[in-house]
């Protein structure tokens, strides 16, 4: 991906988390006066769950999801390639089964409002499809990369891949 996309993903990110933080804090100290800002936690909630999918997102696209490869890693890579293959298409159906009944939940939650916020449900919903989608694509952009780039693969990343300290 673009390195700018890196950077404005990274920033939306921290915007959102920095939102949250201050959504949350200011619901503490205003509850601490009496006076409880009774939407904060509503709108702290609704951000959490697009971060959750930014996060997803961002951490597929590096590799950088927890994972057990205690077995795999013994098995040399085309095969593991292969096998790293048929999990990402697994992932890419289920992801586009959630994309799908995503969109047709957040349909049935436009008119349900979300909490004493005054916003549509279908913004807490709509995180579904739409984060689902963002794992899609960045999952075939993984899936491309590991065919096209010999010794990567699709989930896990390689040693040359590997973060420095």
């Amino acid at each position: 991906m673009p390195e700018f996309y890196n950077k404005a993903e990274f920033a939306v990110g921290m915007t959102i988390l920095a939102a949250i933080t201050g959504l949350v804090f200011s619901a503490a100290v205003m509850r601490f006066f009496g006076k409880p800002l009774i939407w904060s936690v509503d709108l702290a909630q609704l951000l959490f769950i697009w971060l959750c999918f930014l996060g997803a997102t961002r951490a597929l696209r590096k590799r950088g999801h927890l994972g057990i490869d205690l077995l795999v890693r013994y098995l040399p890579h085309r095969p593991r390639l292969w096998l790293e293959t048929a999990i990402a298409v697994v992932s890419l159906v289920f992801l586009g089964a959630l994309i799908f009944y995503g969109i047709r939940l957040t349909m049935a939650n436009l008119a349900r409002q979300f909490g004493d916020s005054g916003l549509s449900y279908a913004w807490v919903t709509g995180a579904v499809p739409f984060g689902s989608a963002m794992l899609a694509v960045s999952l075939l952009a993984n899936l491309n990369e590991a065919w096209r780039t010999p010794g990567s693969l699709i989930f896990t990343r390689t040693p040359k891949e590997a973060p420095t300290t």
